[in-house]
C-alpha cells in the first residue's frame, strides 16, 4: 500500500468512528447542556425563599452605549429583567464565548458595587464547562469595576480561555447594569 492510500483508509476509519459516536449520542438523547441551577434557585440563594418580583431596566441609547463598552458590542436585548432587594441585585444574562458558540446562562449578583457571587446556570459548550466549579466561580467575588475593565485580574483556566472572558465580560455588564438600574 501507498503511504497516500494509508492516509486516506485511515481517515475514512475516523470518520466512520465519529459517525457512529454522533448516531449514538443522539440515540442516546445526549446533550452537551448542562444545566447546573435553574434560575428560581439562583433567585433563592440571592434572595431566600421569597425572591422580589422582577423589575424591568429599559435599555435607551445612553444605557446602551455604557453597557456596549463594558460588554464589546451592543447588549442583544433592550429589556432586562433584574431583582433588587435588601441592598442587593440579580442578574441573569446571556453571553457566547465566541461567534458561532451557544449561549451560557449565568446569573450574577451584585451588592454594594461588587460582584457577592455569580453562578453558571446553563453551559451549552462542549468546552469550558471549568467555569462552572465553585472554585473558578469564588475569583469572581469582590470584583469591582474599574472603568471598563475589572478591578484585578482572573486567573485563566487552561481549555477554558474563551469560557473564563465571557464570565469576565457577564461580570462587568452585571455591574454596569446595577449601576444603572433605577
Amino acid at each position: 500500500m501507498t503511504g497516500k492510500f494509508k492516509l486516506v483508509k485511515r481517515a475514512a476509519l475516523c470518520a466512520i468512528l465519529i459517525g457512529a459516536f454522533a448516531v449514538r449520542s443522539a440515540q442516546a438523547g445526549e446533550s452537551v447542556w448542562t444545566t447546573y441551577e435553574t434560575p428560581d434557585a439562583f433567585l433563592a440563594e440571592a434572595f431566600g425563599s421569597a425572591p422580589p418580583a422582577a423589575q424591568m431596566l429599559e435599555l435607551d441609547a445612553g444605557k446602551q452605549s455604557q453597557v456596549a463598552a463594558v460588554f464589546g458590542r451592543p447588549y442583544p436585548q433592550s429589556r432586562l429583567r433584574y431583582w433588587r432587594a435588601g441592598g442587593r441585585s440579580a442578574w441573569i444574562l446571556d453571553d457566547l464565548g465566541k461567534q458561532g458558540y451557544q449561549l451560557t446562562t449565568a446569573g450574577f449578583v451584585v451588592k454594594g458595587g461588587e460582584i457577592d457571587f455569580a453562578r453558571v446556570l446553563i453551559y451549552r459548550e462542549s468546552r469550558g464547562e471549568q467555569v462552572a466549579d465553585p472554585s473558578f466561580l469564588k475569583k469572581l467575588s469582590g470584583l469591582r469595576p474599574n472603568g471598563n475593565g475589572l478591578n484585578r485580574e482572573v486567573d485563566g483556566i487552561s481549555g477554558a480561555t474563551l469560557s473564563v472572558k465571557m464570565m469576565q465580560r457577564m461580570a462587568r455588564t452585571a455591574l454596569t447594569l446595577d449601576s444603572i438600574a433605577p
